[in-house]
């Protein structure tokens, strides 16, 4: 392994990284809604959005930023209670004015800020109440603070999402990848629903950063899901200061860009799996294998249908070894299989072979499947192809978060 977990890391774990917060007041009391993430130097970018054609005002502004400026980004601010999507104009100036606000306050130039926002849809945004708070949590930057950012910009989640590693290059140097993420409903690829920052020391051309975003992406986030729903609001924005002064990395294939892809991906997948395991309202922890596919994007396929179905989802949280459920899922997925050739298992006990259930013990499977970590193995017996997809139940829970969240 190339690459070491770093004990309590964080978003500004990585070396020439800063980070603040501040209590706004946009939608939450008594906490922090507001983080600021602040490189020392100007950054090599890449981003990932939503897919939904109902896209946020931030999300519309960072596309355009992050094509004209992918070398020069050094600062992120994160509003959290309002995802400022569906407010037309207003959503637009409220941006661009949360930009300025931020290039002002940490003396950058134009277009060196990158913006997100998450909360509810369709409300204005309290622009001058937010302007004034970023020229405070400017003030106040230090690393120590990465923490307290993965906070401030949860919504409904229970928890922060953070984590870094240390990654041995190769060529003899070490650099660093950090990162949080938020999310907790609303989770669906494509961009799976959260907002996420990924930060790094590394010297590495804005293209090749871009293809290791996209490959890592494609093997976490793009393979988890809460209940279906893509949101308005995704984007994962990942940042390279260049302050390691290491080899620079123009070609992921190379061994040192191979060193930084297993760290990204890593990252990316630990990120991935703790939005999913605070998945509203989830009791249980899924993982889906699928395996002897057709190819790996039938299994992927048929991985993703298991874990967004309700049906299978609901009798997880019955702990139900409704086998049915799974593989009706796995049918309509669009892969490519033999029904009759099928072999499924519940956390190890087998209740389908060759298409057909067999005698299984359905008390003993209930026990095996009523606790907090749940595999479901499905094998196609189609070809070779694998791809594994991380869900969780569905609870009376869920809907009642969902039911009351904006009243």
């Amino acid at each position: 392994m190339t690459f070491t977990w770093l004990e309590n890391g964080h978003v500004a774990s990585p070396a020439g990284w800063r980070a603040s917060t501040l209590a706004c007041g946009i939608r939450y009391v008594g906490r922090d809604d507001l983080a600021l993430v602040v490189s020392k130097r100007p950054c090599a970018s890449a981003a990932l959005f939503t897919t939904n054609l109902v896209k946020a005002a931030p999300v519309v502004y960072d596309q355009a930023l992050i094509k004209r400026n992918p070398h020069g980004l050094q600062a992120l601010v994160v509003s959290s209670g309002n995802a400022n999507a569906c407010t037309g104009a207003d959503g637009d100036a409220a941006v661009v004015s949360m930009a300025r606000a931020t290039e002002q306050a940490l003396d950058l130039p134009e277009d060196a800020a990158f913006v997100m926002s998450t909360g509810v849809i369709g409300m204005p945004m309290p622009v001058e109440k937010i302007t004034r708070s970023i020229a405070e949590a400017a003030r106040n930057l230090d690393a120590a603070y990465g923490p307290k950012a993965a906070q401030a910009i949860m919504t409904t989640d229970t928890r922060p999402k953070q984590c870094a590693v240390r990654i041995d290059l190769p060529s003899g140097a070490q650099v660093h990848i950090g990162g949080t993420a938020k999310g907790s409903g609303m989770i669906h690829p494509n961009m799976a629903t959260m907002l996420g920052v990924i930060t790094s020391d590394t010297v590495i051309m804005p293209a090749a950063l871009d293809a290791a975003l996209r490959y890592a992406v494609d093997r976490s986030f793009h393979c988890i899901s809460v209940d279906g729903d893509t949101s308005t609001n995704d984007t994962l924005l990942a940042m390279a200061n260049g302050v390691a002064e290491t080899p620079v990395i123009d070609d992921i294939t190379s061994p040192d860009g191979q060193a930084f892809l297993a760290g990204l991906t890593a990252v990316c997948q630990y990120l991935a799996k703790e939005v999913v395991r605070d998945g509203e309202g989830a009791n249980r922890f899924v993982t889906i294998h699928v395996r002897e596919a057709a190819s790996d994007a039938d299994a992927h396929r048929a991985a993703m249908a298991i874990a967004r179905s309700p049906l299978v989802k609901t009798a997880l949280f019955g702990a139900d070894p409704n086998w049915g459920r799974i593989l009706c899922a796995t049918g309509y997925s669009e892969a490519q299989f033999d029904p009759h050739q099928v072999v499924l298992h519940l956390n190890g006990i087998k209740v389908i072979e060759g298409g057909l259930p067999i005698d299984f013990n359905e008390q003993i499977a209930h026990q095996a499947i009523d606790q907090p970590e749940v595999t479901i193995e499905a094998a196609l017996g189609a070809g070779n192809g694998s791809a594994t997809a991380w869900t969780c139940d569905f609870s009376y829970e869920y809907v009642r978060i969902n039911a009351e969240y904006r009243t």
